[in-house]
């Protein structure tokens, strides 16, 4: 009997850096730095810095295979496991561009789950391998779960901005934990527990963000079938809190039974129902609703049972939920909206997406990117024409510094407006500068005299704070005094 293969410490060293490239979050600099070691080279590498990658990976594994090893089960104990995760390196990279296809052709394809064309070339490269059929079916749901996750973050939530480097960080994280070794081994059927709740402002993308942990979810591969357990189409469900009256929005949530109340003239299926163990609801503006919504929703989180409207029969809720507000959630809560108990059942993971003006700000560029992106998906393909028309608009009517409102939603607007019109003057109800805005810019002019400073910053603190003892305690002065520079403020010429 042959003896079995123990790692050179050159290739165990090399090996384990792979290891480690595939547990560690691809939108981190920790992987850039991983990929770059993989790859031969100690400073930046360009874009293709994950090809040199793959390519070292797969001329160590030939290196072996030439010397007769190309089975985990020919590796000593202690390589074993290590192998098992190289060759899911390399079987990942050999197969992500069908993956990718898979990917398109399941959205062209709807809710119905399609075949998956090369699941024998799979079958066969695992088999080749050494592994077994029940880790070939994890490893094939596995590595489809890894590669939607990476195509909806990367390509949906694009930008270069610090802002959103974190964004797509913390995503990538709120699928597979800090730790995606982690979630293979304890993890994967048992995300429905952590719930997440998105922060915002209007237009910002919540719901894209949403939409990316919801079609990003593990899904079991069928060997039976060839096909996925479910279209990641068909497993996220979005609601619209937001545009139902408060009579309809549990009907909506939880269903109802035929003659659960005038109208009911069949029964109907609530999005509780339609969600599978593999699924995610998404449920948008949960700020808006109320206080007997929400102990609804947190009895349903917390003992995940529920019943329709007109019926005692109990019925099981097996997936996530992911929540958003465009409004502040720490100023609901203070004003007793929003209950603390459905907070902290919905904050597992809590998200912000930044503003269009904070990413503009953090990388000017963040807006030339944006422009490209959304011209090519209004008219199908890229044009640097009307890219730069847009641009010359913005620039002309509303110039860089223009806050945006409305976010990326506005912006995808005025793409529109520039490309009918030829012309966008941008959304002037909101764009009147706040008190901060002005003190720092009479700052900068070096208009101000020392009361007038102090006034100017006592209504900043006043306008967060709203209560005068607070700013008096921050300025180390009396109530009294506060109310005086108040008053000045009101009658000073940055106020008007």
């Amino acid at each position: 009997m042959k003896e079995h293969f123990r790692l050179s410490d050159t290739d165990r060293n090399f090996f384990l850096l792979v290891d480690k490239a595939i547990t560690t979050n691809p939108f981190s600099d920790q992987r850039r730095r991983v990929d770059l070691r993989i790859a031969g080279k100690s400073e930046n590498l360009n874009i293709h810095k994950i090809e040199a990658a793959i390519k070292n990976v797969d001329t160590r594994i030939k290196e072996l295979e030439h010397n007769g090893y190309s089975r985990i089960d020919q590796f000593c104990e202690s390589d074993r496991k290590l192998m098992e995760h190289v060759y899911l390196f390399q079987f990942f990279y050999s197969f992500r561009d069908r993956f990718d296809q898979l990917i398109l052709d399941q959205i062209k394809a709807g809710e119905t789950s399609i075949p998956v064309p090369f699941a024998q070339q799979i079958y066969t490269f695992f088999k080749r391998k050494g592994f077994h059929s029940k880790t070939i079916h994890r490893y094939i749901a596995m590595c489809y779960q890894v590669r939607r996750a990476f195509y909806f973050i990367n390509r949906t939530l694009i930008g270069s901005s610090g802002a959103m480097k974190t964004l797509r960080f913390q995503l990538w994280n709120n699928v597979f934990t800090g730790n995606i070794d982690l979630y293979d081994r304890y993890m994967w059927d048992r995300m429905e527990d952590f719930s997440t709740i998105i922060l915002g402002e209007t237009g910002t993308g919540k719901g894209t963000a949403a939409m990316a942990i919801g079609r990003s979810g593990y899904i079991p591969f069928d060997e039976t079938s060839g096909c996925f357990a479910e279209s990641f189409l068909k497993s996220f469900i979005a609601i619209n809190l937001s545009q139902f009256p408060e009579s309809l929005i549990e009907s909506e949530l939880f269903g109802y039974t035929k003659g659960a109340f005038t109208g009911a003239v069949k029964d109907h299926q609530g999005i509780f129902s339609r969600c599978s163990a593999c699924g995610s609801i998404f449920l948008d503006e949960i700020g808006d609703v109320s206080i007997p919504i929400q102990i609804k929703l947190l009895q349903v989180l917390h003992e995940r049972n529920f019943c329709a409207v007109g019926s005692h029969h109990v019925e099981r809720f097996r997936g996530r939920v992911i929540a958003a507000t465009n409004r502040s959630i720490n100023k609901l809560r203070r004003e007793n909206i929003f209950r603390d108990d459905f907070y902290y059942r919905l904050c597992s993971d809590v998200i912000t997406v930044p503003s269009l003006r904070q990413r503009i700000a953090e990388d000017p560029k963040e807006l030339d990117t944006l422009l490209s992106f959304t011209v090519n998906r209004i008219v199908g393909r890229p044009s640097p024409e009307l890219t730069d028309m847009v641009k010359a608009v913005i620039l002309k009517n509303l110039g860089i510094q223009y806050p945006w409102p409305g976010n990326v939603r506005e912006l995808e607007q005025c793409v529109r407006n520039v490309i009918v019109g030829q012309d966008y003057k941008g959304d002037h109800k909101y764009t009147e500068p706040d008190a901060l805005s002005q003190l720092v810019e009479s700052i900068r002019k070096g208009e101000l005299n020392t009361q007038s400073l102090i006034a100017g910053y006592c209504d900043y603190l006043y306008t967060h704070h709203q209560n005068y003892e607070k700013v008096a305690r921050c300025l180390q002065v009396d109530s009294r005094t506060v109310k005086k520079y108040l008053t000045l403020f009101k009658k000073s010429k940055i106020h008007s």
